[in-house]
């Protein structure tokens, strides 16, 4: 089972689809390797929300890139994906401040509370206002991981799954397959770094979030034709919880809502092509999270969404602990030995910055290693 390609990539989730097809459009060979039998991890357990309006700095320059990735192998691939923007949902004033000062910037539409209604299946009254997010995507996430493994494969990528990869070093990944030569390797596994690089994972502070999900049908009197947001997301995300109008808003919601507080709540809202309503979530930070999921989380998610909209009928369908790796930065890029790439998003951004993050990887290795008077590597 010996083999060698340009690139080997470990790891099948968001960034390692993306880091394959960077490179597989350099035409360079690729050969991905992963544990499991296809994506099972944060890849597949998200929202399908693709907030790039949301974020600042290089998070913000990953996801501006990444967007046009996303369109393109949704054409390319052919799955599910709306260029939709997200909605906010101002239920007070001082959440309405803060988005007003975000849309000083550019890329945020204010709405007034009779446009949110008109949009929404909001519970007339529960809005004050609002705003559209408009750079912002939304994808079916299970459906669109699997349609980018096939059209890969298609365009000549190697997948070889249910392979453990026991060892990366300069020029070689050790499987339980047998050896992969390779040029450049892109350690692309988020949270299991540190079943791999477990002094990297400890050096820089790399731990698991895990969250709890769910997702139910609904008779919501008209569909949530984009994802929606709530003041528990706006002091999450870097564009709005940097701002000095989120102090009030994060004081408010606190104060009066300590049990969602507990929770570390991202109230928000996605609805699939089947009309189905993903909905959650809650946070909890650890080196090994727990796989017990309390069930007041899930009771407060449907209770939130009673309140929320003008629905009498939530009827749970599935529930799931998402799991991604999370840290002290943004993201993880390291490289380890010549030509080894360490990667991952480490604030649950994977699906929104991965592709602008992979594209990054590739292009600064291979141009780096055109320069060969640069002194190798950096």
């Amino acid at each position: 089972m010996s083999a060698s390609a340009d690139v080997v990539v470990v790891g099948s989730g968001i960034v390692g689809l993306g880091t394959a097809d960077a490179a597989a459009r350099l035409g360079l060979s690729v050969i991905v390797v992963d544990r499991t039998a296809g994506p099972i991890g944060a890849t597949v357990r998200n929202f399908g929300h693709l907030c790039i309006g949301a974020q600042t700095g290089t998070a913000r320059e990953f996801a501006d890139a990444g967007r046009e990735h996303w369109l393109r192998l949704s054409a390319d691939a052919g799955f599910w994906l709306r260029a939709s923007g997200t909605l906010v949902a101002a239920r007070e004033d001082d959440e309405l401040d803060l988005l007003a000062r975000a849309a000083e910037d550019g890329g945020i539409r204010m709405l007034e509370a009779d446009e949110m209604l008109e949009r929404t299946p909001l519970r007339p009254g529960v809005a004050v206002g609002g705003a559209l997010v408009e750079p912002d995507l939304q994808t079916h996430p299970r459906e669109a991981a699997a349609a980018i493994v096939r059209h890969l494969a298609e365009r000549g990528v190697e997948f070889r799954f249910r392979t453990a990869v026991t060892g990366v070093r300069s020029g070689v990944v050790e499987t339980t397959r047998g050896p992969i030569t390779a040029g450049r390797i892109v350690v692309a596994v988020n949270h299991d770094i540190d079943q791999l690089l477990p002094e990297l994972a400890e050096r820089v502070g790399i731990e698991r979030c895990a969250l709890d999900m769910m997702r139910v049908a609904t008779d919501l009197p008209k569909p949530l034709d984009a994802p929606l947001l709530t003041g528990w997301s706006l002091v999450r995300y870097g564009r709005f919880g940097a701002l000095a109008e989120a102090s009030a808003v994060r004081t408010r919601l606190y104060g009066e809502r300590p049990d969602l507080a507990a929770l570390d709540l991202n109230q928000m809202y996605t609805q699939l092509p089947d009309g189905s309503l993903i909905i959650g979530d809650s946070h909890a930070k650890a080196v090994q999270p727990g796989p017990f999921q309390p069930e007041a989380a899930f009771e407060a998610f449907l209770d939130e969404a009673r309140a929320l909209f003008a629905v009498d009928r939530l009827r749970v369908l599935e529930r799931w602990q998402g799991v991604y790796a999370t840290g002290p930065d943004e993201f993880l890029i390291e490289e380890t030995e010549p030509g080894v790439h360490v990667i991952a998003a480490t604030t649950g951004i994977g699906m929104t910055c991965g592709f602008g993050l992979a594209e990054h990887t590739i292009r600064h290795a291979f141009d780096r290693a055109r320069q060969p008077a640069q002194g190798g590597i950096s």
